[in-house]
């Protein structure tokens, strides 16, 4: 290799000195530009979350395709079809911005290392490579517009509410009106000339939106997103969305008549007919493609690259017509169905893709050109840029606050919620990174706009977290389990389902709970679901449905066993159904808030194993169920109930076994657990078709801990008339369970978790239990160890908090 075909790099360091030859080849260098990008993005990340705090990157890498919404329609006012500027790279000098940004910018590598053949140019990203760069940008950007647009379900809007709609409106249109007016005042004073009005006027616009991406990748950070601040939130950030899309619109098609009308006209004939063709054709042909896809299965590739043609022309359609890039693709995300067969196979291809590759680059190369020094040009443009913002920015935080206070929401909630409103991230960086490239703004008000999303993704995080506690509504002020249900009323239960194979033993443990007229039961059925090629999360509501639900519906098998449940015992059962579709880390705030909605005194969850029927083995485990389970033992506003299926259902209906008893056993240790697990039994015990053994383990030595009499007296009570046997430790109590497992003699065990409650009988035993949120007898009771096919209930009361 000769001299003229490499780069000597030589990188001094207070440590180190050192030098090493780069090919001065396209792919060798784009490799080595990409590799410190991805490396030192995601250790940046990694050191962050030490301290709490949510990367940039973070927002803007790792979880950007998992965020919402159209916000990215700001964008539109700059022209990215003159994204590719030369010196973009080469220019940034000064004090780094964040993350891979400033680990890569003028006081990061950039000043560590230098060209030995050409200091007056950045070894590590040199002019030649820098256009490929902001191309792989440009498209990473655009594609993640249209991803952005197949997860959004615009049918939310509708739904979003008075709150959320007054809101939204409110948050967009008083910093707007505030910007102007402030813009017009300095202008009065300063005489500002018509770039300048221009710049504010985009500061303007910029800081009054409320962007959906921005927004939902807060909350998914702060893990709020299927709360109730959350929902607000979302809801209000996609009613602000639809009017910055209605109103950069028509000012784009103003200003296209304006300045040649015969070509403006032309433009906006285009974009009817393409709008029309979108939601006319390509719509219908995206239901016809689901329609033909098995339920389950992936879109054919073919179908997947003829929406990819439709992606790239529609970039290709929206340039032509003068309009952003994004302009097109977004409109074709949206009218891509979420959700699975078709949102789903996109996004499952292309995620990891546009999430790992693509935006990594943008967000780095975009932070990269910013410079933190003193401006020396341009002063009074940025200090009238600083009071615009601050002005727009107050005014958009007191406007958020407006309605929720009306509405009698706390006010600590609502100043949360002002901040959500009020938070930058990726759009800001897409737009005012356009802008700067097409210089709308000075590269001064770059840096300092720039600035601006460094400190927001700083500080407001934290502050949200200080602010607002979503388990403060979970806070159990009444008292929602079995034992304070009054006798022949109404007993309300939360079944959540994971798969519908759960939905045979739901079924028969609610039939097992003598469900009569005089004593009904009232179940609320909650198919949880997972999220997938969508971006918000979705409760439905069955029951509210105006539309009977089509052969492609994940719930209708459990729609249609517990309807025939409800009909059989007509009078004496009330269902209703419900389809959570979100992430599993936040399952259990949907079922948290429909058990605080729907007042229930307990809630059933399935086990995280399933067990065969045809041998007894174990099949499969799911780990995000047991996550979920143990994250509701510590968060549930009532009573828990943990249902172990081993596969062999029995079921409890008379008319199914006449002849033959469904036989449970309760194992009665002592405390709240177990005497809500004997409340339960009794309300079985009242079925003529169910057998109860209650079987109660006592201390046999007869000692009892003087802190524990009030526990012992209750105990007592709840037991009146009963017999029990003797356990001196937990050998023992392990020799009387295993003697009852073998003998499979019961069809049910309901037991007390017990958790962290010790004991004589117990004595040694949670040392060897495999799942500590079934207990000990409840784990021993479950163990792969025995043949036992018996069920498992494992109870755990309300916990006052």
């Amino acid at each position: 290799m000769s001299s003229s075909e490499r780069w000597t790099v030589n990188a001094t360091t207070p440590l180190v000195n050192f030098s090493f030859p780069l090919q001065n080849y396209t792919m060798p260098i784009l490799e080595f530009e990409m590799i410190l990008m991805f490396v030192l993005t995601e250790l940046t990340h990694l050191f962050l979350k030490i301290f709490g705090l949510p990367a940039l990157a973070a927002q803007l890498v790792r979880d950007g395709n998992d965020q919402l919404a159209s916000g990215i329609a700001g964008c539109e006012m700059a022209n990215p079809c003159k994204f590719v500027r030369h010196d973009c790279l080469t220019s940034a000098k000064g004090v780094p911005a964040f993350e891979a940004g400033i680990l890569l910018g003028d006081a990061g590598l950039s000043r560590i290392v230098k060209s030995s053949s050409h200091h007056d140019m950045n070894p590590i990203f040199p002019f030649a490579n820098q256009e490929i760069l902001n191309i792989m940008s440009l498209f990473g950007y655009i594609f993640f517009s249209f991803l952005i647009g197949v997860k959004l379900n615009l049918g939310l809007i509708p739904k979003s509410g008075k709150k959320a709609l007054y809101t939204g409106a409110l948050s967009l249109s008083v910093p707007i009106v505030a910007g102007v007016g402030t813009i017009i005042l300095l202008h009065s004073k300063w005489f500002l000339n018509g770039q300048e009005i221009v710049q504010l006027a985009f500061l303007t616009a910029m800081h009054s939106l409320t962007p959906s991406p921005v927004v939902v990748c807060l909350l998914t950070d702060l893990k709020i997103l299927n709360s109730e601040l959350g929902r607000l939130a979302l809801s209000s950030a996609l009613v602000s969305d639809l009017c910055t899309i209605a109103i950069t619109s028509v000012a784009a098609m103003a200003t296209a008549v304006q300045q040649n009308m015969l070509k403006g006209i032309r433009d906006i004939v285009v974009m009817v007919a393409y709008t029309l063709f979108v939601w006319l054709v390509f719509r219908p042909f995206m239901f016809w493609i689901a329609k033909r896809t098995p339920q389950g299965k992936p879109i054919k590739d073919s179908y997947v690259v003829l929406i990819m043609l439709a992606f790239l022309g529609s970039a290709l359609l929206s340039n032509w017509c003068e309009l952003s890039f994004v302009t097109g693709p977004l409109m074709l995300g949206f009218a891509v169905p979420d959700g699975p067969p078709v949102g789903a196979t996109l996004v499952n291809k292309f995620d990891f893709m546009v999430n790992r590759v693509f935006m990594p680059v943008f967000a780095t190369t975009s932070m990269m050109r910013v410079t933190m020094s003193l401006p020396k040009a341009h002063k009074r443009t940025v200090l009238a840029a600083t009071i615009v913002t601050s002005v727009v920015y107050c005014s958009k935080f007191v406007a958020s606050l407006v309605i929720p206070l009306c509405c009698k929401m706390h006010m600590r909630d609502a100043i949360a919620l002002a901040l959500i409103l009020c938070s930058k991230g990726v759009v800001e960086l897409g737009a005012y990174t356009f802008a700067s490239d097409t210089w709308i703004i000075f590269s001064k008000v770059f840096d300092y706009m720039m600035l601006t999303i460094v400190l927001n993704v700083l500080i407001v995080p934290p502050l949200i977290r200080l602010l607002y506690d979503p388990k403060r509504k979970y806070v159990g002020y009444q008292k929602r389990n079995l034992m304070h249900w009054k006798p022949n009323s109404e007993l309300r239960i939360l079944a959540c389902i994971n798969r519908a194979d759960n939905t045979p033993a739901i079924i028969n443990f609610l039939d097992a709970s003598c469900p009569t007229r005089d004593s009904p039961i009232a179940v609320y059925v909650l198919h949880l679901v997972k999220l997938v090629g969508r971006a918000a999360p979705v409760l439905i509501s069955h029951n509210l449905q105006k539309r009977t639900l089509s052969n492609n519906s994940l719930s209708e098998n459990v729609i249609i066993s517990f309807s025939n449940f409800q009909k059989d015992n007509e009078g004496a059962v009330f269902a209703q159904v419900f389809t959570a579709i979100t992430q599993p880390d936040y399952m259990y705030d949907d079922i948290c808030t429909l058990a605080i909605d729907k007042a229930t005194s307990l809630i059933i969850l399935p086990f995280h194993r399933k067990w065969s029927r045809v041998n007894g083995s174990i099949e499969s485990e799911n780990q995000n169920t047991r996550t979920l389970n143990c994250r509701m033992l510590e968060t549930a506003p009532c009573s828990v109930g943990i249902l172990v299926n081993r596969g062999h259902v029995k079921y409890t209906n008379s008319s199914a076994s006449p002849n033959e008893a469904y036989r449970v056993a309760l194992i009665f240790l002592g405390g709240s657990d177990d005497r809500e697990a004997l409340t339960l039994a009794k309300r079985v015990a009242k079925d003529a078709y169910i057998s109860l053994t209650v079987i109660r383990l006592v201390d046999a030595s007869g000692d009892e801990d003087g802190n524990d009499k009030w526990e012992w007296v209750q105990d007592n009570e709840m037991l009146k008339e009963m017999k029990y046997n003797g356990a001196e430790d937990g050998i023992k109590t392990t020799k009387k369970i295993r003697s009852l497992m073998d003998e499979n003699e019961y069809d049910m065990f309901i037991v007390g978790r017990r958790f962290n409650v010790s004991s004589p009988q117990t004595l040694g035993l949670d040392q060897w239990s495999e799942f500590p949120e079934l207990g000990v007898i409840g784990d021993m009771l479950s163990s792969t160890d025995s043949r036992c096919k018996s069920s498992v209930l494992v109870i755990q009361q309300q916990q006052q908090r």
